[in-house]
């Protein structure tokens, strides 16, 4: 590669706490764990609900029931699905799992007994870690498909004053296992004996599916450990300027994501932080929670949650420059608006950009100095071009697919080679799908994906730029934008809106709205309003979902 995105000019904007490399360890990612309870093993690694659980009984907890699944025939290389909300019970599977070389497979609580078949299928998980809220929903699927062992927990156990639940209140079936149980019979100290290649596969991170069925990211032992890393290092400026009672984390975004797993549950572990776990994202508990500790260092949040706040007549109840170091965004990009809502309060603001398929890292701002729209620059040791359709490297400036290569891209895609031979390049360069430029700084400015672009009449149209024009609106609280059959222009344009609570727009306004800052052939011709839009847990617009439902009404 000749060009300027070889040099890695961008490091020049790095923060000056921030390396440009790392040479990252090759050995098993639950040494992440091992280094920090040796850090600081009095200090709480876990509060959940007024119950907290030091680093050291944690390390303790891990150990005991990564012995206990390898005493009921879990090997290594076997796939143990994570059923769970955020909880400390998803925390000791998570590690333990790693630590006797199982493969976590990443599964989110809401989804349907059908969505979660094709998981399971797939990746051929033979072990299910879960709570009881679930049980109804996937006794009959365990059943079908055989699943070996099924662990079930209760969210109530880990919480002050919690007891064991009984089998019969966790729905247990004939042979399947107690979670607290299974901690108290297992006493060994030391991890079990399994022989951990750093380049084993770890983790089976499935894709949002945007874009149709999950494809399962394979990430290996090294990707997690130089994630974790990287993305601690990234923020060493915050991290070193820290008491140890400011080291608090607030972790509402869910552990199943790989935004969560890498920037919760692994920073804390290997920067010493305790994390102070909310199951599920509510905006009242969200300020309540943040109102009971003097500072917190670092919130991961997605813009969902950060317009939530912004939205709530509490928010002026916290001082959020005083209360917070830093939050960051990610999983979806950030509208102009929640920048200046940001700016407004004094958050000290940054955005990132990462995949499965690339352990949650990519591009991040640089020492909390944003460029509005833009994602950052490109991570410690993440190589980046932007390149046109024959992969040839495009000009500063000029929009082109981002590729990525680095230590934190992923092995493969789980039990799927063809889809696996069309991401990489012979030199191993992931092709992410999706649209951008980067500027004379280095910073990325995602566009839009390439799958989800409209040709009308002959133009390149990026949904995403309409759908910021749209958010503008002072009446416009979420948008997205698709394109539907038109039998003249091939493709046309149509928004499907959210209007703010209280807020009222007609169509014509909108798209007059819309003719002020767009070319005339980008401009929607046709608004539908809903009460909701749909969108990943992460905030990631589903498009596909619009596109098939209007597709489904030409059939009629």
């Amino acid at each position: 590669m000749s060009s300027v995105y070889a040099t890695r000019f961008w490091t020049e904007n790095y923060n000056w706490k921030t390396p440009t490399h790392i040479k990252y360890p090759k050995t098993p990612a639950y040494y992440l764990l091992r280094d920090g309870c040796v850090f600081q093993p009095n200090k709480a690694a876990t509060h959940f609900y007024g119950a907290e659980i030091t680093f050291a009984e944690l390390y303790q907890k891990v150990t005991r029931f990564s012995n206990a699944l390898v005493e009921l025939g879990v090997k290594k290389g076997d796939r143990v699905g994570l059923l769970l909300p955020n909880c400390p019970q998803f925390i000791i599977s998570y590690w333990a799992v790693l630590m006797c070389g199982g493969i976590i497979v990443n599964l989110n609580p809401i989804y349907t007994a059908d969505e979660l078949r094709f998981l399971f299928e797939d990746s051929g998980l033979s072990t299910l870690i879960t709570y009881d809220a679930v049980v109804p929903k996937i006794k009959p699927l365990c059943k079908d498909l055989n699943v070996q062992r099924v662990i079930v927990t209760s969210l109530a156990e880990f919480m002050a004053n919690g007891t064991p639940s009984t089998p019969e209140q966790l729905g247990l079936e004939e042979g399947w296992l107690h979670f607290s149980k299974l901690l108290e019979t297992d006493r060994r100290w030391a991890p079990p004996r399994v022989d951990i290649k750093y380049d084993d596969p770890a983790v089976i991170q499935y894709t949002g599916g945007t874009t149709g069925k999950p494809k399962g990211a394979v990430l290996t032992q090294y990707n997690i450990t130089a994630a974790v890393m990287a993305c601690v290092n990234w923020c060493k400026e915050m991290v070193d300027r820290e008491t140890p009672d400011q080291k608090n984390i607030l972790a509402v975004i869910p552990f199943f994501h790989v935004y969560g797993e890498v920037c919760c549950i692994g920073y804390s572990a290997f920067a010493g932080m305790t994390l102070v776990i909310l199951p599920r994202f509510d905006v009242d508990e969200v300020i309540d929670t943040l109102k009971k500790w003097d500072i917190w260092a670092y919130w991961p949040a997605v813009p969902t949650m950060l317009q939530g706040i912004f939205y709530s007549p509490r928010v002026d109840e916290i001082d959020w420059h005083a209360k917070l170091i830093y939050t960051g965004s990610g999983a979806a990009p950030a509208s102009l608006e929640l920048y200046e809502k940001c700016r407004d309060y004094d958050f000290n603001f940054y955005e990132g950009y990462g995949m499965s398929e690339t352990t949650a890292t990519g591009m991040s701002t640089p020492g909390g100095r944003p460029k509005p729209h833009s994602v950052g620059v490109p991570y410690i040791d993440m190589e980046v071009r932007i390149v046109d359709e024959n992969g040839n490297d495009v000009p500063l400036g000029q929009p082109g697919e981002i590729w990525m290569r680095g230590p934190m891209v992923m092995k493969e895609y789980w039990n799927n080679p063809e889809e696996t031979k069309k991401v990489f390049t012979e030199d191993g360069w992931l092709k992410s799908g999706d649209v951008a430029y980067m500027d004379e700084d280095g910073y990325v400015f995602i566009v839009d994906r390439t799958k989800d672009m409209i040709i009308a009449g002959g133009y390149n149209i990026y949904p995403r730029e309409v759908d910021e024009v749209l958010v503008k609106h002072p009446s416009v609280a979420d948008a997205i934008t698709v394109g539907v059959p038109d039998d003249y222009r091939g493709e046309t344009v149509k928004a499907f809106v959210k209007l703010k609570p209280g807020a009222s727009a007609t169509a014509d306004e909108l798209i007059a709205w819309c003719r002020e800052s767009l070319a005339a052939y980008k401009v929607p011709r046709m608004i539908e309003f809903r009460d909701e839009l749909p969108r990943t847990d992460t905030g990631k617009a589903l498009r596909r979902i619009l596109r098939e439902e209007e597709l489904a009404k030409r059939k009629q």
